[in-house]
């Protein structure tokens, strides 16, 4: 079976396309939404991240805990945020390579704003029987993307619900 490379969702928020994206370009800020990142490392960008900023992020899955370096790759306020995982380790981020890419786009939507996560598994360097071993280990079963799915539901449920709770 042929692997899944990309997998999106979204969801309506009550908000602007500019809030919502101001909230998302806070690199620092997704582990308040997301159920694996725990924000960023010292030194990241405190404000919204620009175009080529580069950050650490902090991440866990059970009592496993990791690091990624990450650039980000498009910075367009209200309309798009994106960045690409290319490095990973367990307290730096030493093992280089393409990983993954993450973005956010923004579109008004009636009174609000869609907002649409998507992953995309960059690791098109391995065998699809390789990832799929590998997938199955570390997310208990499932493939990446059947597993980003979920995260990303409860990613965009998260965000959507301090968003509409902060609008005022």
């Amino acid at each position: 079976m042929t692997r899944v490379l990309t997998v999106a969702r979204s969801v309506f928020v009550e908000v602007s396309p500019e809030a919502a994206y101001e909230a998302v370009s806070r690199p620092g800020d997704m582990g308040r939404w997301s159920p694996e990142n725990l924000g960023t490392a010292e030194g990241a960008p405190a404000g919204p991240a620009a175009l080529g900023d580069s950050f650490v992020g902090r991440n866990k899955r059970g009592a496993f805990r990791w690091s990624t370096r990450c650039t980000v790759t498009a910075a367009e306020p209200g309309r798009r945020f994106a960045f690409r995982v290319h490095a990973i380790g367990l307290k730096r981020p030493r093992l280089r390579g393409p990983i993954a890419t993450w973005e956010y786009t923004f579109a008004p939507e009636g009174a609000g704003t869609r907002v649409t996560e998507t992953w995309t598994d960059d690791r098109r360097a391995w065998p699809d029987a390789v990832a799929g071993v590998f997938d199955r280990i570390v997310t208990s079963g499932k493939t990446f993307a059947e597993f980003q799915n979920r995260n990303i539901d409860i990613t965009l449920r998260n965000l959507k619900r301090e968003l509409e709770k902060n609008r005022a």
